[in-house]
């Protein structure tokens, strides 16, 4: 299993593809697998890294540490650690937000930034769900309970016209076999609360593209245009905050799109 020692954290990662490099951060509660729809379409054309960030996957100690900018120097050391001077990167959700961060502290090392599902705000709203969600998972209910009150803010309504579709998510969830433990996702949701996004405000000197989702309940549309003013924007229709689970294709597209416009030089 390939880690990176960095000290506080045994940060494990993942490395596919062919291509230039391609830097995944993944969002709350996620790790490295949860960037599994998007895989066949990237591997022949980019090599995909993605890192469990602290909390998450098979990154160790869980209760390492995991303020954002930490997260976001892991990536940085990440492609140091892997030779790699120049990257484009894809972040979704509060993964968007290590990637601004990351594009904020070493503009030169990023080729470009796609962010997905994600704005620099705060939402206190999300942070007391997600405690919600922790309350459920210490509690007596059932195990597959937290996962199905959380699926209705991840997905798009159209997906609960198929009731097997969720209990075949919901059975997926709980077979993972690197699942974020309840006391690591209290830890990761202290570390989003006392993020303070207002440093993110203003797009850095990195290319930056911001895909949204049109039916996003926890980031909702229109608050995410507002705190975006400035960044370019694309919105993709009927798509959930799980962006790319939700339109695989369509965030795809944008992202070949955008990494062409803004090469690597001298990445094949």
């Amino acid at each position: 299993m390939p880690k990176l020692d960095r000290g506080d954290v045994s940060l494990h990662y993942e490395v596919s593809g062919t291509g230039p490099p391609l830097l995944m951060l993944a969002g709350m509660l996620s790790d490295s697998a949860s960037w599994a729809p998007l895989l066949p379409m990237l591997e022949p054309y980019f090599t995909l890294i993605r890192p469990d960030n602290r909390t998450t996957g098979r990154t160790t100690p869980w209760n390492a540490p995991a303020a954002l900018d930490l997260v976001a120097d892991d990536a940085r050391a990440l492609l140091d650690h892997l030779e790699i001077p120049h990257a484009h990167v894809l972040g979704h959700s509060m993964g968007g937000l290590i990637g601004l961060l990351l594009a904020q502290n070493h503009p030169a090392r990023i080729a470009s930034l796609t962010t997905a599902a994600t704005a620099p705000m705060r939402m206190s709203r999300n942070v007391a769900l997600f405690q919600t969600l922790v309350a459920i998972r210490r509690s007596n209910a059932p195990a597959d309970t937290w996962l199905r009150a959380l699926f209705p803010w991840l997905f798009a309504t159209s997906l609960f016209d198929t009731p097997e579709a969720i209990d075949e998510a919901t059975k997926a969830s709980l077979e993972y076999p690197f699942a974020q433990s309840t006391d690591a996702m209290a830890h990761q949701i202290d570390a989003l609360a006392t993020f303070d996004p207002s440093a993110l405000s203003h797009p850095p000197e990195t290319p930056v593209q911001c895909l949204l989702a049109g039916s996003d309940l926890l980031i909702p549309l229109k608050d995410a245009q507002t705190a975006l003013d400035g960044y370019p924007q694309h919105v993709i229709a009927h798509a959930g905050h799980s962006i790319h689970w939700d339109a695989p294709k369509q965030v795809a597209d944008h992202l070949f799109a955008f990494t062409q416009s803004n090469p690597i030089k001298g990445a094949a």
